[in-house]
């Protein structure tokens, strides 16, 4: 099979295991950087250029798209669709799954454990905003934050308020969530690839930090999942229309909560904690799954 990687940094882990696991397998794997593509589109004729040649064609395609760049690369990815190409994720459910606020409410309409969360616009319904998530402390995130940035713990009324506030007059939209106190700075992460829970972790955060991800100094462990848990991931990344994604889940006194799904997770963390060949699960799926033409779209957005 021929693969093709979207990605902008190839030294990285997760990128390098890829790319290793891949050619284990006996395949062709190529690493295109997703901003230096561009693309001619012509009725009956999708071509993507790169480095002055157009690309050739590929069986699959892993996007590996920063969140930086999402709008630009889910426009690559979606040319590589009509060209045919399988992609490990579709362009749609990238694009539901980085709205944060899109995939909350598609997380909730199929029934999926969530924290109390809040949004509305402008800085008069602050302070009803946290009464609707049960009252201080809350979580106050930035749509756009990805790794733990612009995520921000608020201990009283008061300075949930003033947050909201600021971000409100710099036009920053947010999202306000309850705090779970009793998860003690842990969260449970679960990779899903193909419908099946194949590794997961526990992540626990640094003393002195609310943030249990892993570039904000947290530690990982095996864990193992409960039920509820492997059920709530699985259903998590099904309603987003993903075949691989992480789902950061909070043990709370009221069952699993769901954080959040990313569709595009590093590896490093997980294959280190757990032992788990992530990245050959990865491969395995375009081997069962990429047929050519077959893109499988999952709806339109």
């Amino acid at each position: 099979m021929k693969i093709v990687m979207l990605a902008r940094n190839p030294g990285l882990y997760s990128h390098r295991r890829i790319v290793e696991a891949a050619r284990a397998r006996g395949h062709e794997i190529d690493i295109v950087n997703t901003l230096h593509v561009h693309m001619n589109i012509t009725s009956n004729r999708p071509l993507l250029r790169h480095g002055g040649r157009t690309v050739p064609r590929y069986d699959a395609v892993i996007p590996r798209i920063g969140a930086s760049v999402t709008g630009y690369g889910l426009a690559v990815l979606r040319q590589f669709e009509m060209q045919g190409v399988f992609p490990l994720n579709e362009s749609v459910a990238i694009g539901r799954s980085r709205d944060k606020l899109r995939a909350l409410q598609l997380l909730a309409r199929a029934g999926v454990g969530l924290p109390n969360t809040a949004f509305a616009h402008g800085p008069k319904k602050a302070e009803e905003v946290v009464a609707e998530v049960g009252g201080a402390p809350v979580v106050i995130k930035l749509l756009e934050g990805t790794q733990g940035m612009g995520v921000i713990l608020a201990e009283t009324t008061a300075s949930a308020t003033s947050i909201i506030e600021a971000f409100s007059a710099a036009n920053v939209n947010i999202l306000v969530q309850e705090f779970i106190r009793e998860a003690h700075g842990s969260d449970v992460r679960a990779l899903v690839v193909g419908g099946k829970v194949v590794a997961a972790m526990k992540r626990t955060s640094r003393k002195g930090e609310f943030r249990s991800n892993l570039h904000r100094g947290g530690k990982a462990e095996p864990v193992e999942i409960t039920e509820e848990e492997r059920v709530s991931a699985i259903k998590a990344v099904d309603a987003m229309g993903l075949n691989v994604a992480g789902v950061d889940m909070l043990r709370s006194s009221r069952g699993t909560l769901v954080l959040e799904v990313n569709p595009t997770p590093g590896i490093e963390g997980m294959e280190g904690a757990t032992g788990v060949d992530v990245a050959g699960a990865m491969i395995e799926l375009l081997e069962e799954r990429a047929k050519p033409g077959d893109t499988q779209t999952k709806g339109t957005g």
